[in-house]
């Protein structure tokens, strides 16, 4: 178990949305440090944060953000991207675009940051996923967060003899800038970075942040065409 109070957080796209909820709640809740990301640092206006740039597809980027940040005991991996591309005639570029920011951007941050967690003692790793890791609605964006749940399940099992323990976060629909021309019911940002750091202290493997996430989760146990109706026509 990590506690939030006194460990130093890294938050990727840390600027706003639930990113920036992070941030408050690390704060709130007693982190000694906090970087927030963003592609412009400019961008990030919590006053309790260091700013930090970096974009997750960018290699160097990472490898230079973890030299900055050579003292992070939590790295929670939240920037994403939706892009949800169809397959069948869908643009495969827009498909290793979304695959580049959701799937390789977490893991590239996780071979920076894991041996600097590790070094500092132990610590924790969040991974914002989705529920659509479990539901294969808008195409390659539900690919790109089911590849995440499978790599961070991996993961967890590579990091904890290190010390370092993993948490995927799993949600639907959050009350954000990505979201905002979404009519379905929403859920607070706060709420879920909460939910997520209580998931972080006490170590559980994941949290599952509304009962639509919780419903499906629930229903992979079952026949596909109880997900799936149409297949049933």
């Amino acid at each position: 178990m990590t506690a939030i109070k006194g460990a130093v957080v890294l938050v990727t796209g840390g600027s706003r949305g639930l990113g920036r909820a992070f941030v408050d709640a690390a704060h709130a809740r007693g982190a000694k440090k906090i970087y927030a990301t963003a592609r412009n640092p400019r961008d990030v206006t919590h006053p309790g944060a260091v700013p930090l740039a970096l974009e997750v597809t960018d290699p160097a980027a990472v490898v230079s953000a973890a030299a900055l940040a050579d003292d992070v005991t939590i790295l929670i991996n939240n920037a994403g991207g939706y892009v949800a591309a169809p397959f069948l005639d869908g643009d495969l570029e827009a498909v290793r675009r979304e695959f580049e920011t959701n799937f390789y951007g977490p893991l590239r941050m996780i071979q920076a940051f894991g041996p600097v967690i590790e070094a500092n003692g132990g610590g924790h790793i969040l991974n914002v996923a989705s529920v659509l890791s479990w539901f294969a609605l808008g195409g390659s964006y539900a690919a790109s967060k089911a590849a995440l749940w499978s790599l961070t399940n991996s993961l967890r099992l590579e990091l904890h003899p290190r010390g370092v323990g993993v948490t995927g976060l799993h949600v639907g629909y959050i009350d954000t800038d990505m979201a905002a021309a979404v009519a379905a019911p929403k859920a607070d940002p706060r709420e879920v970075a909460d939910l997520a750091l209580d998931g972080v202290e006490a170590g559980v493997f994941e949290v599952l942040a509304d009962d639509t996430t919780r419903q499906v989760k629930a229903a992979l146990a079952g026949d596909l065409a109880a997900l799936y109706p149409q297949l049933a026509a």
